[in-house]
């Protein structure tokens, strides 16, 4: 998988949706909160590539 930007859009229990930064919002992505960084949170940006989230200043 190629690398990719999201934002976190919202967080239900232990998971989080992702949305890519140029996909539109129809197309959101759900992963369990563990695989994330900590202190993720609403509004947090992502980026993703080889197997592994971080966050984007």
């Amino acid at each position: 998988m190629e690398p990719k930007d999201y934002t976190v859009t919202r967080i239900e229990g232990e998971y989080a949706y992702l949305r890519a930064d140029n996909e539109p919002a129809e197309a959101e992505l759900f992963i369990a909160m563990a695989l994330l960084p900590p202190d993720v949170d609403i509004g947090t940006r992502l980026h993703y590539e080889m197997f592994s989230y971080t966050v984007i200043e």
